[in-house]
């Protein structure tokens, strides 16, 4: 039985003749989304040839709180993700599901709503990264109140996205309405979890996880960030968008649909491939490689079913630049759901995780993947929706080639930079010493390989301007078709139909399909967490690790807001090479007062695990100030506004009651004690830096820094003090 749903607002349908339904298709919201992505992703763009610029020319950091790459790399990641790639993930989305489903969108309020909320979310994140206002979570940098309205505004997209479904007039439901489903209902769920936090200010949380579980939650959700917010609605669009540009139809319905129900039920579970060889129980990073590596054979049945749509099609890809750029995105994904999996194998892991490599991976999914598919989708609706033709070819194939170069010269350097840092970070002379020993060294020697990134990156930016005039000069020859008539029948209420397969069937009833997607993710999420959450052992508790101090706190947080953990990680791994340049590799117990947790997941900088000790405290104070004079070559920018900042004491009490209701063991009432103590531990560090010469106040956010950075990795060590 078909449910039928009044609509909240008027759909424009009206009775035609021959028992035809007319309606009008909503071009307005898909033209909003496409504007935006544009924007967003020159900006994004440009935050991210910025932040390249700046890993070989530290002058480019600007020496201000608000441009330094700790700050940019995460406004880069937000801008390309939830802008570039979302805003135009929607305008394929509000495109596609009308015409498949033969009526327009169940509510234009709701789809607005969605909009301008979305484009809020983004403004609000353009504006507090740059400020330092992060969570520090990888791709999930955003604070509570941005978390909150991200929810609210994902809600209202996806009942609208599901009552559109359930007031369809077509009975078949597309396999691209398969994976809007799925991608709805996941991001929620993913979303949610990983955003639990306890507020202490307006700009200012703490996890609701520590150590080893923040980490796998946040990597449950990084993970399927990538699968479920840039691959499945991707995957989507390929399915609708790529068959229309070729005029073929999809190569096979059964291989989508067990592409669909695997690929789903997969990704979910393979998050702790990224956090191999770490703290995390042994049992859970075999569980995320072993689901990694399953997740070729899906992955590949969706790129095959692309590609093979185009089966006697192929001349006229040599002639379609639109096509051109499928047939690279889907390569593209192809190559990256390969490297993937290879990638979360812990031999090959071993030489990957903290290098370059990942980042060139990445960018190979970003880049071709999501960019081509979005540029190629763009070139098919312009010319649609403004009713005309595009306006030259032959500037899209600029773009085609500029983009394909762009590619090229950005990515290969990277896995030759990747594998350079690994093999010297391992290297070992016939005396048993690291050949070497200073970490700068890895650093210098791949600095002709970050200037090949950035110009490739220039390449592909200069692509997308050539775009931008292509696509405004088409739309300037035709005239925008706001509201595009089709009819079609009413879903018949009793329909006659012999001999439909099991999953046709499931297909008629949406509500059931989506509760079935959301079980399929589900499962994989409760299966890691529950154990990791009510297994004590998995995270053994040590008795010398203490909760940090009120000024080791401060210091962590500014550490956090200037986005130290861009480059630095703190996890050694059980390798001789890092336990030899590092110290003692790092337990599990050590990190169960971490909100969130840091361990990083890039080396541009070495590893600060054990840094606590290792030098003065005016080492630190004058590496801060100028990172060159500690360390010649150095490309880590200077941080002077932390020598005139002051520490907001005020908020001190209110981060230790945070604490407390996490479950950090600090004295009922210590929140009174608090500030005392820090303003204690603070002369004693300006003491230390005065006999070092050195005068600053102790108020000064920069021995704030000092007392954190003092701190880390001595909980061990005073362990092993003890047992002597």
């Amino acid at each position: 039985m078909r449910l039928n749903f009044k609509p909240l607002f008027s759909s424009d349908t009206s009775q035609s003749s021959g028992g035809l339904e007319g309606f009008y298709y909503d071009n307005k919201i898909v033209k909003a989304f496409i504007i935006v992505t544009i924007i967003f992703g020159v900006v994004g763009m440009l935050a991210g040839l910025t932040a390249a610029t700046q890993l070989f020319w530290p002058a480019a950091n600007m020496d201000l709180p608000y441009t330094t790459f700790g700050r940019v790399r995460p406004l880069h990641t937000n801008a390309i993700i939830f802008a570039f790639v979302g805003n135009g993930m929607f305008a394929g989305i509000y495109y596609s599901t009308q015409r498949l489903l033969k009526t327009p969108m169940y509510s234009s309020f709701m789809s607005w709503f969605h909009f301008w909320g979305w484009q809020l979310i983004i403004l609000s994140a353009a504006i507090t990264l740059p400020l330092g206002f992060t969570t520090s979570k990888e791709y999930a940098e955003l604070e509570w109140p941005i978390d909150i309205a991200i929810a609210v505004v994902w809600v209202v997209f996806t009942l609208n996205l599901i009552l559109t479904i359930v007031k369809r007039r077509e009975r078949h439901m597309y396999v691209a309405i398969w994976f809007y489903i799925a991608t709805a209902v996941t991001i929620a769920l993913l979303h949610v979890v990983n955003s639990l936090e306890i507020p202490v200010t307006a700009f200012k949380s703490y996890s609701a996880f520590a150590g080893v579980q923040d980490a796998l939650v946040q990597w449950w959700y990084g993970h399927n960030a990538v699968a479920f917010f840039l691959t499945t609605p991707i995957l989507g669009l390929m399915y609708y968008f790529l068959p229309k540009a070729a005029n073929r139809p999809v190569y096979s319905y059964k291989l989508s649909i067990i592409h669909f129900w695997s690929l789903i039920f997969i990704y979910i579970w393979a998050g702790p491939h990224h956090l191999l060889y770490t703290s995390l129980p042994d049992w859970a990073q075999s569980l995320g490689t072993v689901f990694s590596i399953m997740l070729i054979a899906p992955s590949w049945g969706g790129m095959l079913n692309g590609l093979l749509t185009l089966r006697g099609a192929w001349d006229r890809v040599r002639e379609n630049p639109v096509l051109k750029f499928f047939v690279v995105a889907v390569t593209c994904y192809g190559m990256s759901t390969f490297e993937g999996p290879m990638l979360s194998l812990k031999n090959v892991n071993a030489i990957s995780h903290y290098t370059d490599w990942t980042i060139a991976h990445v960018h190979i999914g970003g880049l071709g993947w999501n960019g081509f598919m979005t540029f190629g989708m763009f070139y098919y609706l312009i010319p649609k929706m403004w009713k005309t033709n595009l306006y030259s070819t032959k500037l899209a194939n600029m773009h085609f080639w500029l983009g394909t170069l762009g590619i090229i010269f950005y990515a290969l350097p990277l896995y030759w930079a990747g594998f350079t840092q690994s093999l010297m970070w391992k290297e070992f002379t016939n005396d048993g010493f690291l050949s070497y020993p200073n970490f700068l060294e890895t650093v210098t020697q791949i600095l002709p390989m970050y200037m090949s990134r950035a110009f490739g990156g220039t390449l592909y930016l200069i692509g997308t301007f050539v775009m931008i005039y292509n696509l405004i000069k088409t739309a300037k020859t035709g005239t925008f078709l706001a509201k595009e008539y089709d009819e079609a029948p009413a879903l018949s209420k009793n329909p006659n139909i012999v001999g439909e397969g099991w999953h046709s069937v499931l297909e008629r009833k949406p509500v059931l399909f989506t509760v079935l997607a959301f079980v399929a993710v589900f499962i994989g999420g409760a299966i890691e967490f529950l154990p990791t959450w009510l297994i004590e052992s998995n995270v053994p508790t040590i008795a010398s690790v203490k909760p940090y101090t009120p000024l080791e706190l401060e210091g962590r947080d500014i550490y956090i807001r200037e986005g130290c953990n861009n480059c630095h990680s703190q996890m050694i791994r059980p390798f001789r090479s890092e336990t030899e340049r590092y110290g003692e590799y790092s337990k599990a117990g050590e990190f169960v007062y971490d909100h969130p947790f840091l361990w990083g997941s890039k080396r541009t900088g070495p590893d600060l695990h054990r840094e606590g000790t290792k030098y003065p405290d005016s080492w630190h104070y004058n590496h801060m100030l100028d990172p060159t004079t500690m360390s010649p070559g150095s490309i880590m920018p200077a941080y002077p506004w932390l020598f005139d900042d002051e520490v907001n004491k005020e908020v001190t009490p209110k981060k230790i009651r945070a604490m407390q209701t996490l479950g950090v063991p600090y004295e009922e009432g210590y929140d009174q004690q608090a500030v005392a103590d820090l303003e204690a531990q603070a002369e004693q560090i300006s003491k230390n830096l005065q006999d070092a010469k050195i005068k600053v106040d102790k108020n000064k956010e920069i021995v704030a820094l000092i007392a954190y950075l003092q701190r880390l990795g001595t909980d061990i060590k005073n362990e092993q003090s003890a047992m002597k």
